[in-house]
């Protein structure tokens, strides 16, 4: 049992593992633990200029990046002992890991009403339900079963 590694050297290296990536364009940055978890997440001036689904695509592909990063250096900490079982399992699923594509779409063109106005206010096309005359006893309200409406 001499070549077997020093259990507690083992676990603090496990403990003190972190893996950073960043984006090909510099926009993020962020850091993994050696289970993958984001430690540390950084974003640039350069964001300003992407719309919400550009960002979210780099923070995701980065992400991965990291992760796979960490899931070969884990894996180097732990071929002494073994390459089978459930957790090389895992960090070979995620070296392997690609995420999907996530498409771009234009804008949405939101159409509008003739007074330049998404919604209407339609408020005042029906007539407002007359608030019940007095208050209403629990044992009607709650002999009538389930309802959605506001019972006061």
């Amino acid at each position: 049992m001499a070549d077997q590694p020093d259990r507690e050297a083992l676990l603090a290296e496990l403990s003190a593992l972190s893996a950073t990536a960043t984006s090909d364009d510099g926009a993020v940055s962020l850091s993994v633990n050696t289970d993958g978890v984001l430690t540390r997440l950084r974003l640039t001036d350069a964001v300003s200029g992407m719309s919400p689904t550009e960002i979210a695509d780099a923070v995701l592909r980065t992400y991965v990046a990291a992760q796979r990063e960490s899931a070969k250096r884990t894996g180097q900490l732990l071929a002494p002992l073994g390459s089978g079982g459930y957790l090389m399992d895992r960090l070979r699923w995620r070296v392997q890991f690609e995420p999907e594509p996530v498409p771009v779409a234009p804008p949405a063109v939101v159409p509008r009403a003739d007074d330049g106005k998404v919604l209407k206010d339609r408020s005042s096309d029906a007539p407002a339900a007359p608030p019940p005359a007095g208050p209403v006893p629990d044992d009607d309200y709650y002999g009538k079963g389930m309802r959605f409406e506001q019972a006061w």
